[in-house]
């Protein structure tokens, strides 16, 4: 009895071990094959930029190319995982390898277990990649595209206005990247419902992180009746805000890590910044992302488990079809959330929990 028990117990581990071989070995091959097609055709499109602008072939490969395979390869990974489910599926399907394994004793949920340890082991990679490696990549890569492709960085900015802390108005009419200038100033500080003083300046330069130097400028402090003036050419002085934290540039999300979008939510959330709505969509994907490659997993291995006449194509075709629907749905969900018209945590998640009830159809109509 014990030996029995002791060689099933070992076929249960090459079971498992065959089956995320088979699933991570696909996943890989299918993400180079297809990264390798969408570098071909990005690097055609863009040929012309390139030789335009004089971008070095050093600059094309490090600079942009082996940041731009990583962005993409991570950012599709649930379509890469779910096509990687559905061939090898399908195709052990056909094989009768399937029917196989389930008549040995082995039941359907104990199939799937491998599954979800190969879906384990890559969600939690694109996590990190996408928390930490993916975002300093990007960084990397929107400035070899904002130099030689096309502009992507916001040169200026108008109406600028934020609670630096609690009773502490800043205001900016126009503020231009180019040249760290804002113009236009004022800052007033409260107390309760009554203005303490107010600082302007007609121009306004960033020093430094946090060191700003006001040219033109007059402080005027409020006592009771009285008020104090004092003005002058030129004033340096520490102001706790970056032109990064208004001047709020598309894509710059994506070049913040997760403690470091956490930090800059909080932040702007404090000082009453309205226009951080991109930003708490990347968050909260960066956490709904892992349960999708669960998610896509269950379809597919539910999908594509059972034999049918039309063969490996016909299960290959519904795992597109179901794929880019997800991918379509979370895109249309997402821009939902940005223009305010939804919930930013119903939005994002919204897609997970529709396609993991899709799963859990699936699943219970499978084989046994």
């Amino acid at each position: 009895m014990k030996q029995w028990k002791s060689k099933l117990k070992d076929s249960f581990k090459r079971l498992d071990i065959y089956l995320i071989r088979k699933f991570l070995g696909t996943f890989f091959y299918s993400i180079l094959l297809i990264m390798a097609i969408v570098v071909v055709f990005d690097f055609n499109e863009k040929l012309d930029k390139f030789i335009q602008n004089e971008a070095t072939t050093y600059e094309i490969i490090f600079h942009y190319y082996l940041n731009f395979i990583p962005y993409f390869g991570v950012k599709f990974s649930p379509l890469f995982i779910f096509i990687a489910v559905i061939y090898f599926t399908s195709k052990m399907a056909n094989n009768s390898e399937i029917i196989a394994i389930l008549s040995s004793g082995i039941s359907f949920r104990r199939f799937v277990m491998p599954y979800m340890v190969a879906a384990g082991l890559l969600a939690a990679s694109m996590f990190a990649l996408n928390s930490f490696w993916i975002p300093n990549a990007n960084k990397t890569r929107l400035d070899f595209e904002d130099k030689y492709v096309k502009k992507v960085k916001t040169e200026y900015v108008q109406n600028v206005q934020m609670e630096l802390k609690p009773g502490v108005v800043m205001y900016i009419e126009r503020y231009d990247a180019t040249n760290q200038n804002g113009y236009n100033f004022f800052l007033e500080k409260y107390d309760g419902q009554h203005l303490v003083s107010r600082l302007t300046a007609r121009r306004i330069q960033q020093d430094t992180a946090y060191h700003w130097v006001l040219k033109d400028y007059m402080i005027r402090k409020f006592n009771g009746l009285y008020e104090n003036i004092t003005q002058g050419a030129s004033l340096d002085t520490i102001i706790p805000v970056n032109p990064d934290e208004f001047a709020i540039v598309k894509g710059y999300s994506e070049q913040l890590t997760t403690p470091e979008l956490k930090q800059y939510l909080d932040r702007q959330k404090k000082r009453g910044v309205a226009n951080i709505k991109e930003y708490n969509v990347e968050y909260q994907r960066r956490f709904s992302f892992p349960f999708s490659c669960f998610i896509l997993t269950l379809i597919g291995v539910s999908l594509a488990s059972r034999k049918v006449r039309g063969g490996m194509g016909l299960n290959l075709g519904l795992g597109m079809l179901i794929s880019f629907s997800y991918i379509l749905f979370d895109t249309i969900s997402g821009s939902f959330a940005q223009s305010g018209s939804m919930s930013t945590a119903v939005a994002v998640w919204f897609p997970n929990v529709l396609y993991f009830l899709i799963g859990v159809g699936l699943y219970m109509k499978a084989p046994k």
